[in-house]
This record gives C-alpha cells, structure tokens and sequence, in this order.
C-alpha cells in the first residue's frame, strides 16, 4: 500500500509538465535488429519508440511497472489518473510518494487545488506537451493511469467541442437537485453509446452539454482509435478475485495511514466545494463519517465495493481497445515481459 506524500513532495512535484531532469548522455549504441537501442550508465536501454503506455484497472501495479520501465529504458512517467491532480490528495488516491519514485521525474501530479477542476481537452493539451518535453530530452515517455478517457485522449487523434458554461451550469443543477437518474435516462434517448459508456454525473452531464451544443452526440467525437504517434499501450490484468482481494486489503490500508485525517485536513481548502474532488472515491465516503452520518467501518465498507465497481468499469474500457498489449499482473517475469514489448515495438512491430 502506498502511503501519502509529504507537502514538500507535492509543491516539488506541482505543474512538472516539461519536468527538470536531464537525460544522461548514451556512451554506446547497438545496431542489432531493426533499430538501434542506446544503453545508457547503468545499463539502462533508449527507446526509439516515442511513447508507452501503462494502463489497467486501480490496484492492478501499474506504478511499479512503470517505475521498473522508466529505469530500463531512461524514461519519466507522466500521470494520466485524474484523482492524482489534485495536491492533498495522496492517501486515498494511492499516489507515489516522491521518496518511492526511484528518482523517475513524475508529471502532472498535484497541479490542482481541491476547489478546481480540468477538461479532458485541456489534460489533452498539458499531456502532450510533457510528453514532447520527455522526447526532447532524449529520454522515454512513459504515460501511466486508469483514466481511460484521458489515456486516450494523450495518446489517440481526437476531436473536441467546444464548452458552454451557462449549460453545463444548467445541467450541473439539474444533477444537484434530481440526481444522476433523469439525466442518465436523457442521454440514452439523445446518445445511448455514450449512455452505456459513461457512469457518473460529470461525464453525463459533459456528454449532455456536447448534444446540446452540436446537435451531434458525444459518441460520434470518439473516431476510430488513430495513435497521434507511434505507441505501445501495456495493460494489466488478472485473476479477479485476487484483485477484490487487493482492492480490500488496499482500502483498510488507507484507512490504517489516516485517509479520514487527510479528508478533514482537506476541508479548509474547499474540497466540500470542489465538484470533482469532493466525490472522489474514499473521499465521499469519508466526508460522511466527519458529518457524523456514516462510521468508519460503513466508509471502508462502501469505498471497498465502490472501488471494485470502478475497477471492472476500467477493465471494460481497456478490454474495448484491441491494441492493448495484456500481461499477468502476478507473472513472475513481469517487468522482463513488457520490456520486450517495448523493444518487440522498437524492431517495427505492430503495437
């Protein structure tokens, strides 16, 4: 279990977006195969491929992975788990400490107060700059997170419309006051591909704003999956009951590390008014039993379930992209199985 990041750590880490690492200079280059691999001090390995992708459902070891990848391969992650924007969040979120981070630059974490919020379209724009940033350094970008709309808006050509306050505003008063039932059931008539796709109020309520704005549904803005550049996406997955396992046994260790502690310390900082942070898995839950209007168990208990459904909703996502490469979260040969992919990728082949 991953505990919470120091303060220090996360106003180090805020707004990394081009990051300030430097690539170390190669010292030999190898021309075997189809493409030349740099080896640097260390023995870590350069890419020619530009990005990788680690992805899959929470609790699956997507950060390990990565970590591991990273220094094989020179790389720096770049944060595509929308919870982990946000500074303060850590606990819950199951973010990194910057001390386990094995000194890999880490971007786009903590670079939102619990009171803000950000588009998928504006993530968009921040991802591929810290990706282009990675690149320019010589190194390997590594983009790693369950967000699956947000993978896929870094990596794939997509479009997006435009925004129009006064309806979203509309819209997100509709949601407070009658729930996300009546909208659901809107969306299906106008959109129903996107009514079966998406799940909670913020992304119906953007998917109704869209209608509304276009006359076109949300749906039809998801073309057929296009990289913008070359890529090899890596998921991770395995036997379910084993991750129901690891969900639980992750949730109790939050609540062991202090998560009500970090929800109460977030509260003078508006998270009760931040429309996205405030519901937030663990955090909902735990802003219940400060109100005196859940106890702890009940919370651990609905963040436990919750969780899972979250995870077989990320699973569902992944599972629809065919050009995800799937591995074993607990294959003992983990680490060496997805670094093949990334040289298999390298020689040409097809990721």
């Amino acid at each position: 279990m991953r505990g919470a990041g120091s303060r220090r750590s996360s106003r180090r880490e805020k707004g990394r977006v081009p990051g300030h690492a430097h690539a170390a200079r190669p010292h030999r280059v190898s021309t075997a195969g189809h493409a030349a691999v740099r080896r640097f001090p260390g023995g870590t390995e350069r890419a020619a491929l530009p990005v990788v992708a680690v992805v899959g459902p929470t609790g699956s070891g997507k950060s390990e992975l990565a970590l591991e990848l990273a220094e094989r391969f020179n790389g720096e992650a770049v944060n595509a788990d929308s919870m982990q924007f946000y500074r303060g969040m850590d606990i819950g979120t199951a973010k990194l400490p910057l001390e386990q981070r094995r000194g890999i630059p880490h971007h786009l974490m903590d670079f939102l107060t619990v009171r803000e919020d950000t588009t998928v379209a504006a993530f968009q724009s921040m991802a591929r700059a810290a990706i282009a940033g990675i690149q320019s350094r010589g190194r390997l970008p590594i983009l790693v997170g369950g967000s699956g709309l947000y993978v896929r808006a870094a990596l794939d050509v997509l479009e997006f419309p435009g925004t129009d306050a006064a309806i979203r505003a509309r819209l997100e008063a509709e949601l407070d006051a009658g729930g996300l039932a009546p909208l659901a059931a809107r969306l299906a008539l106008v959109d129903p591909v996107s009514a079966a796709r998406v799940g909670d109020g913020k992304r119906v309520v953007r998917a109704l704003e869209v209608h509304e704005l276009t006359g076109r549904p949300f749906s039809s803005f998801m073309p057929e999956r296009s990289y913008v550049q070359p890529t090899v996406q890596i998921g991770l997955n395995g036997d379910r009951a084993q991750l129901h396992a690891r969900l639980e046994a992750r949730v109790h260790g939050m609540v062991e590390a202090g998560l009500q502690a970090e929800v109460a310390a977030l509260l003078p900082q508006g998270l009760r008014e931040g429309r996205t942070a405030r519901k937030a898995l663990g955090y909902q839950q735990f802003l219940r039993v400060i109100d005196g209007e859940s106890t702890v168990p009940a919370a651990a208990a609905e963040t436990i379930t919750a969780t899972r459904q979250f995870a077989r909703r990320q699973i569902t996502w992944f599972r629809a992209d065919p050009r995800v490469h799937w591995l074993d979260w607990a294959q003992p040969d983990l680490g060496s199985a997805a670094a093949a992919l990334v040289r298999r990728a390298q020689g040409g082949a097809q990721a």
